[in-house]
């Protein structure tokens, strides 16, 4: 009984044992970089970036085997940290084309024996968003500062709207009745 639900966590996208930022943004013709973190277990696997849906024949992968060795595939470097448990991602040169899902992930023992189909891959989706550039604009993200700007805008443009209707309908719900002639009126 137990065994669906243990399957149906494996296929959801995002994994206990990688972790990494949801959202990366960078301005076209600037660079991002994004760290992935990994569970001791997987020091010696594979790490590997691509763009969703991650097929091996149709999209580019590039992945890493080396600790503190960078690869590179065009535009694309991967690194990986084994010391601090953290590989590091670096889109250079970004395009308006950059923007889309990507899969941070670590290829294990079942994905090189050819039998990924049986169990998925830890991996996290991260979502890149490519701006035009201006001179506002930093063009390297840096880590923490994308989820603390989306917080912020979640506060403004959901949470504080949504209080102010509750608190308005508790007032009106809550406000003072006169009593005229045994009958209620509205104030």
């Amino acid at each position: 009984m137990w065994l669906p639900s243990v399957l149906l966590l494996l296929c959801v996208p995002g994994s206990l044992s990688l972790s990494g930022p949801s959202n990366v943004m960078g301005t076209v013709g600037g660079s991002l970089s994004v760290q992935c973190r990994y569970e001791e277990e997987y020091r010696t696997f594979t790490k590997y970036w691509c763009r969703q849906p991650c097929l091996p024949l149709w999209q580019q992968i590039v992945e890493t085997t080396e600790s503190e060795t960078e690869v590179r595939s065009g535009r694309v470097s991967i690194m990986d940290h084994t010391e601090d448990l953290t590989f590091t991602v670096t889109l250079e040169n970004l395009t308006a084309d950059d923007t889309g899902k990507y899969r941070c992930g670590i290829a294990t023992i079942l994905r090189e024996k050819g039998l990924q189909g049986f169990l998925p891959d830890p991996f996290f989706q991260v979502q890149v968003f490519v701006f035009p550039a201006s001179s506002s604009k930093s063009s390297t993200w840096t880590p923490g500062r994308s989820s603390q700007q989306q917080g912020f805008l979640l506060l403004i443009f959901l949470k504080v709207p949504l209080l102010l209707i509750m608190l308005s309908a508790v007032l009106w719900v809550n406000r003072p009745q006169r009593v005229i002639c045994g009958e209620t009126e509205p104030a």
